[in-house]
């Protein structure tokens, strides 16, 4: 195998992100979680959400990378994990090709979840791939315009774990329903996905504390560009703050104690916001995002587990 190969083997695992994977994966996890505690579990169409919100996080990236790129937000005085299009690593062409076919993939995998889930799940799984690419691309980059928090808190959060939970429980529903069936959309999907949207748009923060000064220069007004570096902070922890509240709310419906394991990473949580609240440089905050994800893994798995015990 030649360095060349190698080298473009590491572009494309640089281009996919997997640092931000928990992001993909973890709504998912707290959704199988909610749906064995309520007696709903699936595991065929838990399995499909998995590769499917796998699918659709890479396809976002690969378009986060590219239009970044050809928008001119990605510069050379970017801090942070390398961009391979502004880099030039792979061709801004190829790059653009690879979302396409993240985004197809992930809809050959939707089309077993449509017919488990219906009409529904197409206007989720349509919504999520436009989402992705009209967060850096398109006419109106809602990244672009401060919206990003918003588009973060939702996709990758209250509509990932409310859908993970939403084809689980329609599987024993008939096949392919114009309208969620009965029982499909239990409260406790929506209280559990606010604590994984928290934590979420938690990572975003970070990143976007990080690029703080290139994003402004090169006109990308993320919400940390509009409310500065304090407010940013403050959004951080407030995040933080909602995130571990949210399995108490578990313990006083009925879930038991166990619901509180989420707070078992609550020292790496306040680890990482000591960071953010002291640092506005890459070579602390790129360690404070990837730890900022660890922290969404270890919080997701501990709610899962505990609402499944």
């Amino acid at each position: 195998m030649s360095d060349d190969t190698i080298s473009r083997r590491r572009a494309w695992l640089m281009a996919a992100r997997p640092h931000t994977f928990p992001a993909g994966i973890s709504p998912v996890v707290v959704g199988v979680g909610v749906a064995y505690a309520l007696g709903v579990f699936a595991a065929l169409p838990a399995l499909a959400a998995l590769v499917g919100a796998l699918l659709i996080q890479i396809g976002a990236n690969f378009a986060n990378d590219y239009y970044d790129a050809i928008n001119g937000a990605d510069t050379e005085e970017r801090e942070g994990f390398t961009r391979v299009t502004q880099a030039g690593l792979i061709a801004a062409a190829e790059v653009k090709r690879a979302m396409y076919l993240a985004f197809l993939a992930a809809t050959v995998v939707g089309c077993y979840l449509v017919y488990v889930g219906g009409l529904p799940i197409v206007v989720i799984g349509l919504a999520s791939i436009a989402a992705g690419i009209a967060y850096t691309g398109g006419p109106f980059p809602f990244g672009y315009h401060g919206l990003g928090d918003v588009f973060v808190f939702l996709f990758f959060g209250v509509i990932a774990v409310v859908g993970t939970v939403y084809v689980q429980a329609a599987a024993y529903a008939p096949a392919f329903p114009l309208t969620p069936p009965t029982g499909t959309l239990p409260t406790a999907a929506f209280v559990a996905s606010v604590g994984v949207a928290c934590v979420s748009t938690a990572i975003l923060v970070v990143n976007n504390v990080r690029d703080m000064e290139t994003d402004r220069k090169a006109g990308k007004y993320t919400l940390a560009v509009r409310i500065g570096y304090t407010w940013s902070r403050v959004e951080y922890v407030a995040l933080l703050v909602v995130a571990y509240l949210v399995p108490c709310w578990f313990v006083t419906h009925g879930f038991g104690y166990a619901a509180l394991l989420p707070l078992l990473s609550l020292p790496l949580a306040a680890s990482v916001a000591r960071t953010v609240c002291r640092y506005d440089d890459a070579a602390h905050l790129d360690p404070a995002l990837t730890r900022t994800g660890r922290t969404l893994a270890c919080y997701s798995i501990l709610f899962a587990v505990g609402l499944a015990l």
